[in-house]
């Protein structure tokens, strides 16, 4: 659990919309998940530690995870295995056979601190190089099992006398005390026989550094971090609700418009007038004697203006004795109007009627 890239330091508070964007930039990217496992003989693993280690194991991890395994006691001895997690059973097995489960007699001390200082300090740069190499980094988490206190003040009864953790102003104490309080932090935990397993979770994180600029200016790296990370997805997700406006637009629109009644304004011969509307699935009779139907000669319905959402259809009522005629043309079958304008002709009784429809 070691990086080439760079030493990192605590850098400037996150802004609250720094924090969401890195959470975007970390979505389905997985996670580092370091299995921190305390070797003394105080701890030990019965049949139910194990079983229950087993189960984070196999249960807690996910596609994509990081997995480091990292021993302590006195000192720190982290795994050289890196286990990239892709769901198969073989790799938990391998994971599981990288877990000291046999405590070793000869350690007898727990620096709980320098594991604390350690780990911390190792997962903030491994996402600091992520950034510096514009890659997208991950949330965190570390599986703690041990009967040592995490995040204490005060030296703990095993930490060893040469430990500068035992000095509450050496470097190392108030670096660790840095990365505890800076790491955003969530704790849960579960005492298991004399000891307790212990998960925190860091939400993706990684160190705002920021430099003084020519005109009163300054520049940052997370800034531009985020814009190289988010340009495109931010761009489609735009692309996609511009659309999506769009389309709701024209789909609201339509609903108006299929709601709204047309007016239809009939010319009859010798100066005769017909005002009339029409809605949606509704229809007019061409001739007849019902109430919303346009005159024309005689008791019989020749044929139909009927609306269907935005569209006009004038159909046949299949009457060969009372024929009409659209545009000289006779009609005998449903056909579609696209006009505003129509000139309907009932041929046998030479009754030239227009239909001006205003929608």
């Amino acid at each position: 659990m070691t990086n080439n890239c760079t030493t990192v330091t605590i850098g400037q508070p996150l802004k609250p919309w720094q924090k969401t964007g890195l959470e975007w930039v970390s979505f389905l990217r997985g996670r580092d998940v370091v299995l921190a496992i305390d070797l003394t003989e105080s701890v030990g693993f019965n049949d139910q530690g194990r079983v229950r280690l087993r189960q984070i194991v196999s249960d807690s991890l996910s596609k994509g995870d990081t997995v480091y395994v990292i021993p302590f006691a006195n000192d720190i001895y982290p795994s050289k295995e890196i286990i990239q997690f892709t769901e198969n059973e073989a790799e938990i097995d391998k994971i599981l056979s990288i877990i000291p489960f046999q405590t070793d007699r000869n350690l007898s001390n727990t620096d709980i601190q320098k594991a604390e200082g350690f780990i911390y300090h190792q997962l903030a740069e491994i996402n600091q190089c992520r950034m510096l190499d514009n890659k997208p980094i991950k949330p965190q988490s570390i599986v703690w099992v041990t009967d040592a206190p995490l995040n204490t003040k005060e030296p703990w009864i095993e930490t060893p006398f040469d430990s500068p953790y035992r000095n509450s102003n050496s470097s190392e104490t108030k670096e660790r005390n840095n990365w505890l309080n800076v790491l955003p932090k969530q704790e849960r935990s579960l005492s298991i026989d004399n000891y307790k397993l212990t998960v925190v979770d860091i939400p993706p994180t990684v160190q705002e550094i920021c430099t003084p600029a020519p005109g009163g200016k300054e520049t940052c790296l997370v800034t531009n971090y985020l814009i190289s990370q988010l340009w495109l997805p931010v761009l489609l997700v735009s692309l996609f609700i511009i659309g999506d406006l769009i389309g709701t637009f024209f789909f609201l629109k339509y609903l108006l418009q299929i709601k709204k009644p047309w007016n239809i304004k009939v010319e009859l011969p010798k100066d005769e007038t017909q005002n009339l509307t029409l809605k949606n699935g509704d229809k007019i009779a061409i001739g007849g004697s019902e109430n919303n139907s346009i005159e024309c000669p005689g008791d019989q319905i020749r044929g139909y203006l009927q609306r269907q959402g935005n569209q006009l259809f004038l159909t046949f009522s299949g009457d060969q004795d009372h024929p009409i005629e659209f545009n000289s043309r006779e009609i005998t079958k449903k056909e579609i109007i696209s006009n505003c304008i129509i000139r309907l002709n009932c041929p046998d009784k030479d009754y030239e009627i227009t239909i001006r429809i205003e929608k």
